[in-house]
């Protein structure tokens, strides 16, 4: 796909399309890897200029352009990822993989008379635009390649990739390799996995016990930690939508640095510990449960893997702790648990939070993520002009992206500055409250260069604050729950009936932490068909508080003083249950 360009520039460039023939690897098929068909799934389903990667490489000053064809054949040989394709009859997703031994793909060259004044943003347009329009999984190459010349002169290859064979990892190995060929030097065999050698070791009798325990790991935090982070008033505005933020700051690598120095623990880990920290303030809850995809990338075997290996691992993180230092040495711990629990079954997976959320009477949402690529062997960076290398704390905003989630951030560095991009929804976060986060986290990181810090100063030290609830609100099995708002979405469920929602438990202390009472007059309804109903509407009120009642009673009408609990508790029940399992029916 030839990238698109503005009608002035194409008047005074010239393009044409150079074909490239590989031959000599090796003829393969097999069954795909978990990461593959995790990521098959997301490109059916989702926008491609979302879910497409892209990446800009510049290439050293005197490089002809047959060496950087050189570069490309070699990799595309060395690499049994890129020549890779998914056979598959429309209407179904593929289940295997073939690897071709010979074939071609082709490089657009773009020749350019003069670049704009600023060229690396320039690369970075021709690389954006060729991730539109999905790539055809079953004979596409995966890579969409512009090389921009000057006079000739190849400055940068812009690409764009599909996420079926690399994600973010894979192309900075890619982009590594190619500048060490285009440097004359001679690359070491592959030390990781090939796609085809994951998949093996994944149907393993040992790779099976490892999806299982991942399975297990999953299903203890999404039956036990809050569904939402973010469950507050606010979060019923959103629209999916939501700006790029990114920091620039020296002072956030010396603090970052300092705080890890006095510590003793890796900056990784610091910072990791200071954005759930963060987090959790913001969101007001007890820990943060956070999504970390490059995490799986830390096994040698598969670090430096042409493949996509885009599997979440789970962080949940306790931060009821009195301070940030011991905050920081519980933080390693719960992240590698996360690490060695993210290879899994993908479809298992979803199976398994389709059916602990319908017994939870929940919606679990991935709405935080940290995708910290500084730590990657290759460091995956914009190749957005660095304006800002210099600054002691710059923040600058970019455009929206459609995003499904709430909060995600991507750190790319770490030295000389501290380089992070965030997204934040604007429904919880405005602009000012955005740039109030990113900025508090570097005073977090300052203060704790400093000494220890006691987790109940968050708002004094960062500035951050957490949020407002109304006086309704109360935490049930372990979420952030609105009563008002459960009562409101069951009624509109059941079709307008009237319903109460009890939130006190049981004289002994035990019991469900919510009850909905619906008087259902002579509609014919069950405790099973109200929580069905309602379990239907709940991902519909995403962060507004509703969580499905423990217990249904139906009775007969409402009592006349409706605004008292205890009349609702005094009246005849036809029937009562969880919905989840067996019901108790009365007399009526």
């Amino acid at each position: 796909m030839t990238p698109a360009v503005g009608k002035d520039t194409m008047q005074q460039n010239s393009s044409h399309i150079a074909t490239v023939t590989y031959e000599g690897g090796d003829e393969r098929r097999g069954p795909l890897t978990m990461g593959q068909a995790n990521m098959i799934r997301c490109i059916l389903r989702d926008d491609p200029e979302h879910i497409n990667n892209h990446d800009v490489w510049a290439i050293p000053p005197g490089t002809g352009l047959d060496t950087v064809i050189d570069a490309l054949r070699t990799l595309a040989l060395r690499h049994e990822g890129l020549r890779t394709t998914f056979p598959h009859t429309p209407g179904t997703a593929p289940v295997e993989q073939v690897v071709a031994g010979e074939g071609t793909f082709t490089v657009t060259v773009l020749d350019h008379p003069e670049f704009p004044e600023e060229p690396a943003r320039y690369a970075e347009s021709v690389a954006r635009a060729a991730r539109a329009g999905r790539f055809a999984l079953d004979r596409e190459f995966p890579l969409r390649i512009s090389v921009l010349t000057l006079g000739g002169v190849p400055v940068h290859a812009a690409l764009a990739s599909s996420h079926a064979v690399t994600d973010g990892s894979a192309l900075a190995v890619l982009r590594e390799e190619f500048l060490a060929l285009l440097a004359g030097e001679e690359l070491p065999p592959p030390a990781s996995f090939t796609p085809l050698d994951l998949a093996a070791e994944e149907a393993s009798p040992a790779g099976k016990r490892k999806s299982e325990a991942s399975l297990r790991y999953w299903e203890r935090i999404i039956r036990t930690e809050p569904q939402e982070m973010f469950a507050e008033p606010r979060a019923a505005g959103a629209d999916g939508r939501a700006r790029q933020l990114t920091l620039r700051s020296r002072r956030g690598a010396r603090a970052l640095a300092g705080a890890a120095g006095r510590t003793g623990n890796p900056e990784a880990t610091v910072l990791l510990a200071a954005w759930c920290a963060l987090v959790a303030h913001r969101a007001g809850q007890d820990s943060c449960v956070t999504a970390v995809p490059t995490s799986n990338r830390f096994h040698s075997t598969i670090a430096r893997s042409v493949n996509t290996l885009s599997q979440d691992a789970l962080l949940c993180l306790d931060v009821r702790v009195p301070s940030f230092d011991t905050l920081v040495r519980k933080t390693w711990g719960a992240a590698l648990n996360a690490y060695r629990h993210s290879q899994f079954d993908s479809v298992r997976l979803w199976e398994m939070i389709d059916r602990v959320t319908g017994e939870r009477g929940s919606h679990f949402a991935r709405d935080v993520v940290l995708n910290d690529v500084s730590v990657l062997p290759a460091t995956l960076l914009s190749a957005a002009p660095q304006d800002s290398s210099g600054a002691e704390l710059d923040l600058t905003w970019g455009p929206f992206q459609a995003l499904p989630t709430r909060m995600l951030a991507f750190t790319y560095e770490t030295a000389p500055q501290l380089h992070i991009s965030l997204w934040a929804d604007p429904a919880l976060f405005t602009p000012e409250e955005a740039e109030g986060f990113l900025t508090g986290l570097v005073r977090l990181l300052e203060a704790a260069a400093e000494g220890d810090v006691p987790l109940d100063e968050l708002t004094g030290v960062t500035g951050v604050r957490p949020p407002e609830r109304g006086r309704d609100w109360r935490r049930a099995e372990g979420c952030w729950v609105s009563p008002a708002a459960v009562g409101d979405a069951l009624s509109g469920a059941v079709d307008g009936l009237p319903v109460h929602i009890a939130t006190d438990h049981d004289a002994d202390g035990a019991g469900p932490d919510l009850t909905a009472y619906i008087a259902i007059g002579n509609a014919a309804l069950t405790p099973a068909g109200a929580h069905e109903a309602l379990m239907a509407e709940v991902p519909a009120h995403g962060g507004t508080g509703v969580l499905a009642p423990g217990r249904y009673v139906l009775v007969e009408h409402p009592p006349a003083e409706a605004d008292r609990s205890d009349a609702w508790r005094r009246l005849q029940i036809i029937e009562e249950g969880t919905g989840r399992s067996r019901q108790v029916r009365h007399e009526r």
